[in-house]
């Protein structure tokens, strides 16, 4: 499918897919967002020094990237899985420029570099499993702490937010881990709380009134 880059109100930038009407971040900025939904209310919830973070939707790169840098800053290690069956292309990503520092740029092109299906060690503190697959018919064989449920809206792309899919995470995932997605509507919370779920929203970020932040 067609992206084009567009630079959302923070000055961040993310891609839009003409073909669906659909933007990969708000329009209302595109790392404080992601800064929002999955450092915040994701990562940093997580007390453990070793987590293991599970993304459904690498998109980008950009949540990926956010989470290296914040292993960076608090000493932790985190085992990072993300699953995307259409990766962007390095045209695409050589121009998204998410960040003003040059040791974070050359990260963030690292992370969409290295090799998928295969664990890479991006920093001592970071460590990167890209897998191409189709997460609608995947099976998760490995635990996780931390989910950043980041698929295209629920209008867009209804097969990945079914009530299966999030069974099948709450079966895969850790005790007391937690995954955030910006989507609040009635039913994804509704199927997140039938898959074992407690659920709760959260304030969300600009342009959004309530995200959702689901506990096993």
């Amino acid at each position: 499918m067609k992206t084009i880059i567009t630079i959302t109100a923070d000055g961040s930038p993310t891609l839009y897919m003409p073909e669906i009407q659909e933007h990969y971040h708000s329009v209302f900025g595109a790392r404080k967002e992601s800064e929002h939904i999955f450092i915040n209310a994701g990562l940093r919830n997580c007390t453990k020094k070793e987590i293991s973070v599970f993304e459904v939707g690498f998109g980008t790169g950009l949540n990926a990237a956010l989470t290296l840098i914040e292993a960076e800053k608090s000493a932790k290690i985190v085992d990072y899985k993300a699953i995307e069956l259409f990766p962007v292309g390095n045209i695409i990503y050589e121009n998204l420029n998410f960040f003003e520092n040059n040791i974070y740029k050359k990260y963030f092109q690292k992370i969409h570099q290295c090799a998928w299906g295969e664990q890479v060690a991006i920093t001592d503190f970071f460590f990167l499993t890209k897998i191409k697959a189709d997460f609608t018919t995947f099976e998760c064989d490995f635990g996780f702490d931390v989910c950043y449920f980041d698929a295209f809206s629920p209008e867009k792309q209804a097969e990945m937010w079914q009530l299966s899919r999030f069974q099948m995470l709450y079966c895969a995932a850790n005790q007391h881990s937690t995954l955030t997605t910006y989507c609040a509507k009635g039913q994804v919370r509704r199927n997140l709380q039938s898959a074992g779920f407690a659920v709760e929203r959260l304030a969300g970020p600009k342009g959004k009134r309530e995200i959702l932040r689901a506990t096993k």
